[in-house]
């Protein structure tokens, strides 16, 4: 949020002094933006922990292409202010952002979870029932799971 206060505050600096003070705090939340992006990536899903990497980093980019097509069409000003302006409303989807079994803003997730390991109880029940061994059960999440453990052992080795 404070990065687009920050571009448009430098749309509006009247002296390079000013303008390269606002640069450097600018700097300082883009820095620290950009690493809490990347350090949430293992958290969202560990499986696809390369896959959400490559989505943030396209995004980076198309955002890259899009404001120089904006800084290309329009006045310095009014590019900056349209630039500040969608940082900040992009900036509250952070909001919204799920972690497995983590509490959210606007909800908790944990509650979701607990009735997520009741249905694995009760299947794992009923097949028991059947007289199916709950090996067979196994979901392919829960194997892909198992491997990135086991892989994870392996590479630390």
């Amino acid at each position: 949020l404070l990065e687009g206060i920050l571009v448009i505050v430098f749309a509006y600096a009247g002296t390079l002094a000013t303008s390269i003070v606002v640069l450097i705090f600018f700097s300082i939340f883009v820095q620290a933006a950009e690493g809490s992006t990347y350090g949430i990536v293992p958290y969202i899903d560990p499986l696809v922990t390369g896959s959400i990497s490559g989505i943030i980093g396209a995004g980076g980019s198309a955002g890259a292409v899009a404001f120089s097509l904006c800084f290309r069409q329009l006045a310095p000003k009014s590019a900056f202010i349209i630039m500040g302006s969608i940082i900040m409303s992009s900036s509250l989807l952070s909001a919204f952002i799920h972690i497995n079994d983590q509490s959210v803003l606007f909800y908790n997730s944990q509650a979701h979870s607990i009735e997520t390991q009741k249905c694995k109880i009760s299947e794992e029940d009923s097949a028991t029932e059947l007289g199916s061994p709950t090996s067979v059960n196994t979901t392919f999440s829960e194997f892909q799971e198992e491997k990135y453990e086991t892989d994870l052992k392996l590479n630390s080795e």
